[in-house]
């Protein structure tokens, strides 16, 4: 239902003028429900329709590789707009003074954003919120239960989440209806790209990721090429690193190039897969995913120690000044030169393809912890590497991830030990009994033998 997935952001009547969409998670035109309400009130107002995308020069840390995904997707956004008459339009510098800009001087009477539980984007509607006379609404399109309806809290886990997302799936799990064509034209001479490059600020020394196509249409083949094939193997291979399992999607997903709600809708109707290939996959997909927007959304202590659940801030205290028999500094993990060649290989694997599959970022991020000086030194430096080489970086899944590793978020007390305290420990040992640890070394880092002790 398109008006519970509405929160508004100031309490302004609408007096005429045409509506702008701010575009900034969502970024592409089919199973847009921001759009999808943008359009609604520009027929019912006979108003003109207009899409901005607010483009920060930098934004927390992204690289070339990143900018570089997202504009290419942008690139087709505006020529899927072009189709539909709808004019679109990249307004460079921060997000919240360049919109405010727009918006008095197009004499726009209303304006849609889409939904981000992240701090940035969240300061930045309360900074346009406080200075807007129209009325300013946030529409939640990339969860499929809006995240302040799935939950009014932060939740311990997902065993406690997961109840509420099934009782309230049934109500938003449905089709999305059609976006018409808006019936008149504004002149609209197209976007300089080459213009819009020369006004990044950012690392140019990590490059574009070879393989993975960006936009809308991409994203959509390759969820067909998933469900078609890899959907039916997947509970059997998820979990091993080495096997080609996982659906490729959380890249899309993270720029908003495919929507959670058509994946879903997608992987229910496959025919080709059994129902427990399909429920394990919707589980990851649903519960976990929207439980690290519940977590990023309800803590503004994501990204940081003050984040973690108490339990663990405690048992994390006790072992500060445990002895790590291995210390490493951010470049020599960044480099992956370490003791242990599976993780020299997660690493590699990360600065080179973009990814890491997400055992092994479980893995990676834990061994972060036991081989810094401290929890913050080792949350800091997992969000540092993961932001800069993973193409879904600054996602709340990756800061929600890390915490899970490093301070157990939505994870329970296990075994004390040193350095971990009671945070779940994994070794290398414990790979090797689940997958093939030297074919996965082998792959990235070639004539490797395995084995950290």
């Amino acid at each position: 239902m398109l008006s519970e997935r509405i929160r508004n952001l100031n309490r302004k009547d609408y007096t005429g003028g045409g509506i702008v969409y701010w575009m900034s998670r969502d970024q592409r035109v089919r199973d847009n429900w921001a759009l999808i309400r943008a359009r609604d009130l520009a027929e019912r107002h006979q108003a003109v329709l207009k899409v901005v995308f607010g483009l920060v020069p930098s934004f927390l840390g992204a690289t070339w590789r990143h900018y570089q995904f997202m504009l290419e997707g942008l690139k087709k956004v505006e020529d899927d707009l072009d189709e539909l008459n709808i004019p679109f339009k990249i307004l460079v510098g921060n997000p919240d003074a360049q919109v405010k800009k727009f918006l008095e001087e197009d004499r726009s009477g209303y304006l849609v954003t889409d939904f981000s539980p992240l701090r940035i984007k969240r300061k930045w509607e309360d900074s346009l919120a406080a200075g807007l006379e129209i009325p300013f609404e946030c529409v939640d399109a990339h969860n499929i239960v809006p995240c302040w309806l799935a939950s009014g809290k932060q939740e311990f886990a997902a065993y406690t989440f997961r109840p509420k997302m099934k009782r309230l799936l049934p109500r938003f799990l449905s089709e999305f209806p059609e976006i018409h064509r808006q019936p008149y034209r504004e002149i609209h001479s197209g976007t300089d790209w080459a213009r819009v490059h020369e006004n990044l600020d950012i690392d140019h020394g990590v490059g574009p990721v070879d393989g993975i196509m960006p936009g809308e249409s991409a994203a959509r083949a390759a969820l067909r090429e998933f469900a078609a094939g890899g959907l039916g193997r997947y509970s059997s291979r998820r979990n091993d690193p080495v096997e080609d399992g996982l659906s490729g999607m959380s890249v899309y997903l993270h720029y908003g190039q495919i929507s959670a709600q058509r994946i879903a809708l997608q992987v229910s109707y496959a025919a080709e897969a059994s129902q427990a290939d399909r429920e394990n996959y919707l589980e990851e997909l649903i519960v976990r995913r929207e439980l690290s927007d519940n977590y990023c959304f309800y803590n503004p202590d994501y990204d940081n120690f003050n984040g973690f659940p108490e339990w663990a801030r405690k048992t994390l205290d006790r072992h500060r000044r445990d002895l790590r028999e291995y210390r490493y500094v951010r470049g020599e993990l960044e480099g992956g030169r370490t003791h242990d060649p599976l993780w020299n290989a997660a690493q590699a694997q990360m600065v080179e393809r973009g990814k890491m599959h997400g055992f092994m970022r479980m893995y990676w991020a834990k061994k972060i912890l036991e081989w810094t000086g401290s929890p913050e030194e080792a949350q800091e430096t997992a969000i540092y590497l993961n932001d800069r080489y993973e193409l879904d970086g600054r996602d709340p899944n990756g800061y929600t991830g890390i915490a899970w590793s490093i301070g157990g978020v939505h994870d329970r007390a296990w075994f004390e030990r040193p350095v971990f305290g009671k945070i779940r420990y994994m070794n290398f040992s414990g790979c090797q009994r689940k997958f093939n640890v030297k074919k996965y070394i082998d792959r990235f880092i070639p004539k490797s033998a395995p084995g950290p002790e």
